[in-house]
């Protein structure tokens, strides 16, 4: 979980402080309410001694998220006194009371919304502090406001999801699925490129359902058809990819058929060989208490498949130990499935409760110590995996895309790597003089190294 306040702009006008919390769907949603106060003459101020008004956009998936977001909306209170709360937390409510759980422990705030609500927001900003559109001095870039370095960002293809997985309230907090209008994510992709990034990680509740409420209909982009369809979706952003010698990444893609489709793509080069896929367990009963689709062993059926058409691809996901009614056998066997899989890039999480879950009504709850017992024991096998196919890169050439860079050596990623959750390549000091300018100017650029070791969950490579 990320908390940033974003820097000040050079502005004669009213300036709103901005705290984003929670996953790149929130910093999204964070981007577009930044855009449109742009748009409508605002700026931004770096600090909340700065602001006339602070806006804390809130993540309410688990307890700890939930206590981040207030302390967070706290913290502004206390330093600036006027706050708007927006995101997932503000559609919650107290469990006992019925309460909105924001305006229950901080009254003092200006105004509650949900998530994805950039209109309510503005609206609420214009009462408390009006200001009017200058169109010959706010000008807004046409890729909007970012929050992430200028050479990566995210792309939200839906918002909502219709899966109603037991230990998950997203539905509840973001509503059902919505796909957004392919030629509107398709403009704004050239609109991101065009603007100078070079890795666009596409993300939503759920990927791999893009389109099933719009029934795949038909959608127009640059006056051609074309399909509001995943496949479709990914074989058009690859192509425009091409044209900006750029990356295009998936995340959240949940293993659906279809999904074999996007394979052949990603051999053929048009779009990174990489899949985040949010398996959360692999017993088949686990799964069907979780309400989650599909069985481990049709997993392993697809996994393999899939690597079959793309021996590249490079695989993680997220997983949870400790559900409710969960067996040691049932935990054994996710951690047989583990092994098996042999998934590049994992992560797991000790079951949490959460409030208005149903999985807090299934019986067997498990003691705290042993959901933890059992979390370090998952990543202890997971991580075994993962430094076992690091290894394997050894002596590989990399294409890399460097996030920081001197002279004296660089920090960047490969296609294995998305920003902040997995690895990334060090790459040692150059000898030539040459290579060290090089190096020091490939900030945001791609360059080409050869790995010579590991260093935990990292590699450390040389410039080609």
């Amino acid at each position: 979980m990320s908390q940033q306040i974003v820097p000040n702009t050079p502005a004669d006008a009213p300036k709103i402080g901005f705290v984003s919390l929670g996953c790149p769907k929130a910093l999204v949603d964070s981007e577009r309410i930044l855009t449109e106060l742009r748009a409508r003459g605002y700026s931004t101020s770096k600090s909340y001694a700065g602001a006339d008004l602070v806006i804390v956009n809130t993540c309410g998936f688990i307890d700890a998220a939930v206590q981040e977001s207030l302390d967070a909306i706290g913290e502004a209170l206390a330093e600036n006194g006027k706050v708007i709360v927006t995101g997932c937390l503000g559609a919650r409510s107290d469990a006992a009371t019925g309460a909105n759980l924001v305006r229950q422990v901080h009254p003092k705030v200006l105004a509650v919304t949900g998530p994805h609500a950039t209109d309510e927001v503005l609206q609420q900003v214009q009462t408390v502090l009006p200001k009017p559109h200058d169109p010959f001095v706010d000008l807004v870039p046409a890729a909007g406001v970012k929050l992430t370095p200028r050479h990566y960002a995210y792309l939200k293809i839906s918002e909502g999801c219709n899966h109603r997985c037991t230990f998950c309230i997203i539905p509840a907090m973001r509503g059902d699925l919505v796909s957004r209008p392919i030629g509107d994510v398709l403009g704004e992709a050239r609109a991101l490129f065009e603007s100078g990034v070079k890795e666009l990680l596409v993300v939503s509740q759920d990927t791999s359902a893009y389109g099933v409420d719009l029934k795949y209909r038909t959608g127009f982009w640059e006056g051609r058809p074309i399909r509001t369809r995943l496949t479709e979706l990914a074989a058009a952003l690859g192509d425009l990819a091409a044209e900006h010698d750029a990356w295009v990444r998936l995340h959240y893609v949940y293993p659906y058929p279809h999904v074999d489709e996007v394979l052949p793509l990603m051999a053929q080069g048009r779009i990174l060989p990489y899949l985040d896929v949010p398996l959360q367990h692999a017993h088949p009963d686990v799964l069907r208490r979780m309400k989650r689709p599909a069985s481990g062993e049709r997993h392993l059926e697809r996994i393999a498949h899939w690597r079959e058409i793309c021996p590249d691809l490079v695989l993680r996901s997220t997983f949870i130990a400790g559900f409710p009614g969960e067996t040691e056998a049932e935990f054994e066997s996710l951690l047989d499935f583990v092994r098996e899989a042999e998934l590049d890039r994992v992560g797991c999480f000790a079951y949490s409760p959460v409030t208005g879950a149903a999985a807090n009504d299934l019986p067997g709850a498990l003691p705290d110590a042993v959901r933890e017992e059992r979390r370090a024991r998952f990543m202890a096998v997971a991580e075994a995996v993962s430094i076992r196919k690091l290894q394997r890169r050894v002596g590989q050439t990399l294409q890399v895309l460097i996030d920081e860079s001197s002279r004296d050596g660089a920090v960047g990623r490969s296609y294995a790597d998305a920003p902040e959750i997995d690895g990334k390549v060090h790459i040692l000091p150059p000898v030539k003089p040459s290579h060290k300018l090089r190096l020091a100017q490939s900030a945001g650029g791609f360059v080409r190294v050869r790995v010579v070791r590991t260093a935990g969950h990292d590699l450390v490579a040389e410039l080609v």
